[in-house]
């Protein structure tokens, strides 16, 4: 009626290095493909958004994050004031600044 009990190896195996690094295999995968997906093209775009911030002039044309499209009147160390409409000049910060337009695009508007 009674199960005897089991005995288990005595001899206990150890892990090996190769073990263990075959166990970290697939996330170091997993970090490298985020990497090269996600965290390399965003920091891509951060640089190329910072240069165009930076390189803003009087007259160039822009669209901010809001969806506002307006000409640069005055560009100062934070702030821009952009014309959005014929005689409406509004200030608002550079990092609101999303994309540069090619000239002539308002008018087309």
């Amino acid at each position: 009626m009674f199960i005897t009990s089991a005995w288990a190896n005595t001899a206990a195996s150890q892990p090996t290095p190769i073990d263990t690094l075959v166990s970290f295999l697939p996330l170091v995968v997993i970090f490298i493909l985020f990497w090269f997906m996600i965290i390399r093209p965003q920091m891509q775009r951060t640089k190329e958004q910072a240069k165009m911030v930076e390189g803003l002039q009087k007259g160039d044309e822009v669209v901010t994050s809001g969806g506002q499209t307006g000409r640069v009147v005055k560009v100062g160390e934070q702030f821009v004031s952009l014309e959005i409409a014929p005689g409406v000049i509004t200030p608002i910060q550079k990092t609101a600044i999303q994309t540069m337009l090619p000239k002539g695009t308002i008018k087309d508007l």
